[in-house]
């Protein structure tokens, strides 16, 4: 090394060690024992820290969450966030959320398929004057294979597996229909009943079986799987509905999105509708309005209060508007049911008279002794007679003119009509019993009820 860099190198030591170290460390023992002494600091500064981090902060933000000092730090730190539970905010929304969690295993998606014809397409050579040929594209069939051509929804009603749904929902001739639970299992289903008058039909879940579906007559193979035990929905009781409670309705919305749920309130009682779909159309009377959505693929869908119960049958939806849906009151369903398990099909009741129902103003004008009632009365014509001829009407002994006050009890008004009382609680071969007024006094005749022939 050149002896003026070294000169230069000895005199910068000496400089700096005077200028920036304390008197007992400018010697080069005591800037070896500075050196030592920063070394230990670094190494005890360093493992001290790491003995921290892995024993003493895990105990030191343990008490720190327990004083509440860094609670939500913590919370929101330290826990994935699928693992922080959700707290409803309102007791009615705790309500919905356990309804919707209670009642989704046993609403059902129904799948419609159907043998359909596929086409091929070919080209035919045909002439074309005297000297020319043309070819012309030609369709022509190619067998048949199964396509999905409709959805729907339903609910279990029985742990056997019966499904209540719409009846437009398994109208399809010929077709095939599958049930698929909540957790995507499928079943094999055939149609048990349907309802003569209500949009209402029953089907039956049968065991799997890997060949084919069951078709709707209940053809198919033998089953090769035992049946399960299926969750069910209980019904309320339809009559008790007020315009204003809270309505949840579950579907296969569109036919996508099974299982969707859509909240509202009853926002209106005793519609008159007339829906259309399929080629078919109905008159609904006496149904529930909801503006809970119901969507295309609702369709026999459960309609539920706050206490988990069926109170209506998701039937239809006003075209054009917003949040106008409509369903079948629960207690019709019931008896539909009722009638399945006791006789294997859905019939009703007939009395045999026709009447009208009294208001204040028909009072007035017939000068009546009552402002309510059913009074027995002929139509326009010969053809309509006020008691039809051997009808339970008829043997009981009900004559034109009489006044039926009450049946089994219950008064006859505009809000009880007595249609609603025969079709929806009573049941062909039942015994009702009618406080009449005739002559301005009042008897008692019971009747017993025949079936209704026909739609």
């Amino acid at each position: 090394m050149p002896k003026s860099l070294k000169n230069f190198r000895i005199k910068l030591s000496k400089r700096n060690l005077k200028r920036y170290l304390p008197r007992g460390f400018q010697s080069r023992a005591g800037l070896i024992v500075l050196l030592i002494a920063v070394l230990a600091v670094f190494n005890l500064g360093f493992w001290g820290g790491g003995y921290f981090i892995k024993t003493v902060k895990p105990y030191w933000a343990d008490f720190l969450s327990q004083t509440g000092i860094i609670k939500n730090q913590v919370a929101s730190t330290t826990l994935p966030i699928d693992a922080v539970p959700y707290n409803p905010q309102t007791t009615q929304e705790e309500a919905i959320i356990n309804v919707v969690k209670n009642a989704s295993p046993a609403a059902v998606s129904i799948i419609i398929s159907k043998e359909v014809p596929v086409y091929e397409q070919y080209i035919q050579t045909q002439p074309f004057g005297d000297f020319f040929q043309i070819q012309v594209p030609q369709l022509r069939q190619k067998g048949t294979e199964l396509q999905t051509v409709g959805e729907g929804t339903g609910f279990i009603v029985s742990s056997d597996g019966m499904v209540l749904t719409n009846k437009h929902v398994v109208s399809e001739k010929g077709a095939f229909y599958k049930v698929v639970l909540s957790n995507g299992e499928s079943f094999d289903a055939k149609v048990l009943a349907t309802d003569p008058l209500q949009d209402l039909a029953v089907i039956k879940i049968q065991p799997n079986n890997p060949i084919k579906g069951t078709a709707s007559n209940g053809a198919g193979g033998q089953s090769t799987s035992t049946m399960p035990k299926f969750p069910v929905l209980s019904f309320g009781n339809s009559d008790g509905v007020i315009v204003g409670q809270t309505a949840i309705a579950i579907g296969n919305a569109l036919g996508e999105f099974s299982n969707s749920v859509s909240v509202g309130v009853i926002s209106g009682l005793g519609r008159s509708i007339t829906a259309s779909g399929g080629g078919v159309s109905e008159t609904l009377e006496n149904i529930l309005q909801t503006d809970a959505a119901i969507n295309k693929g609702n369709s026999g869908g459960p309609l539920l209060n706050l206490k988990g119960e069926v109170i209506g049958v998701n039937v239809a939806m006003a075209e054009g508007a917003q949040g106008i849906g409509f369903a079948i009151p629960a207690n019709r369903a019931r008896r539909d049911i009722r009638q399945v398990i006791e006789q294997g099909k859905i019939s009703y009741a007939f009395l045999g008279i026709r009447y009208v129902l009294i208001t204040p103003e028909i009072q007035q004008a017939q000068k009546l002794s009552v402002d309510y009632g059913a009074l027995i009365s002929r139509g326009d014509s010969d053809t309509e007679p006020a008691i039809v001829a051997g009808s339970s009407a008829d043997k009981a002994g009900l004559k034109e003119k009489d006044i039926i006050l009450t049946a089994d009890g219950i008064k006859i008004s505009t809000k009880n009509p007595l249609s609603k009382i025969i079709q929806d609680q009573r049941l062909p071969g039942d015994k009702i019993v009618f406080k009449v007024l005739r002559n301005s006094k009042e008897i008692t005749i019971t009747a017993t009820l025949d079936e209704k022939k026909g739609d």
